[in-house]
């Protein structure tokens, strides 16, 4: 894909070609090497660098940074949430204060098919014997559905949170599909003590589980609490081999 100085803009393709190769993704790496994360965001979402974007957000334990630094830059971003039938009250109550207070204007709630969960999850227990099909139904399809109007996608994963994403790059090509969209990972080389700064810089309220011991947030059923020393996700999906929903796949490397 070739733009004129440097710049990648998703308009300049053929619509039977992909949006983005994996050329673009190292371009777009090596363009922001040393930037911070909020020259690269400006760059992303004021510049039109990765075409339309759009925050998917799990209104996590760490969620409020990556949409407060959003936020401040564009508060009409469109932000993704998964809506499973499996979270947290808590999580949904976190969801609406932080839309509140950060003053997001085009947050989409995203449901599972109901067609899809009385076929395949009628009484609702399916993360009980089958997790990636629970995840399949309720997060995967309906997120693929959504992105399909959008160029690239923000991610809030961040290297410590677990050994699979220790080598992730800012970004890489989302291998879902054949599209060529970008997903981008504004937070992957901040630290633990970056986010907890950044919580109390900017004054931004903590989603109320982090206090009983849960450093990442999913759905309920799949979620239990990190005892210390713990990997921050190992309360994903405990007793499972499983440490992604499916949204993020295994082997999404750097392009470098």
């Amino acid at each position: 894909m070739n733009a004129p100085s440097g710049q990648l803009r998703a308009i300049d393709r053929l619509d039977t070609a992909p949006r983005f190769t994996a050329h673009d993704a190292v371009r777009l790496n090596n363009l922001f090497r040393g930037s911070d994360t909020r020259a690269m965001l400006e760059g992303v979402l004021s510049e039109g660098l990765a075409g339309e974007v759009a925050a998917v957000s799990s209104f996590g334990a760490e969620s409020a940074v990556l949409l407060h630094l959003v936020g401040s830059l564009d508060r009409h971003v469109p932000v993704l949430f998964l809506d499973t039938g499996k979270h947290f009250p808590e999580t949904i109550a976190y969801r609406d204060r932080l839309i509140e207070q950060l003053g997001l204007t085009d947050v989409r709630i995203l449901a599972p098919a109901a067609e899809e969960l009385a076929a395949k999850d009628a009484n609702g227990l399916r993360w009980s014997f089958d997790p990636d099909g629970c995840c399949e139904i309720r997060k995967v399809r309906p997120l693929a559905g959504a992105l399909g109007n959008f160029d690239a996608s923000l991610t809030g994963r961040k290297a410590f949170q677990a050994n699979t994403r220790a080598h992730l790059p800012r970004f890489e090509i989302d291998t879902s599909d054949a599209a060529g969209r970008l997903k981008i990972n504004p937070l992957i080389d901040w630290s633990a003590s970056q986010i907890a700064g950044y919580f109390i810089l900017h004054d931004l309220p903590q989603h109320p589980l982090v206090a009983q011991g849960y450093p990442s947030i999913g759905c309920s059923p799949c979620t239990r609490a990190v005892a210390p020393g713990e990997d921050a996700r190992a309360g994903r999906w405990a007793g499972w081999d499983k440490v992604e929903c499916g949204i993020h796949q295994l082997g999404e490397e750097p392009f470098l």
